[in-house]
């Protein structure tokens, strides 16, 4: 695996970790910030054909 698809794979792990963590404590600004960023990542690892196994968030 290279740098470029390590590092998106760890930042779409943080991501969904962040995503969670808002929901889960109510904050509904950050949950929408965080799943906008989460669908960049996705889309962006699409592009550059990385596959991405989701925790389903």
């Amino acid at each position: 695996m290279d740098a470029f698809t390590a590092g998106l794979l760890q930042r779409i792990e943080a991501t969904e970790t962040d995503l969670t963590r808002a929901r889960e404590t109510g904050d509904e600004f950050l949950a929408e910030v965080e799943q906008g960023e989460l669908e960049d990542l996705r889309r962006l690892a699409a592009e550059h054909g990385v596959e991405v196994t989701t925790a389903g968030v």
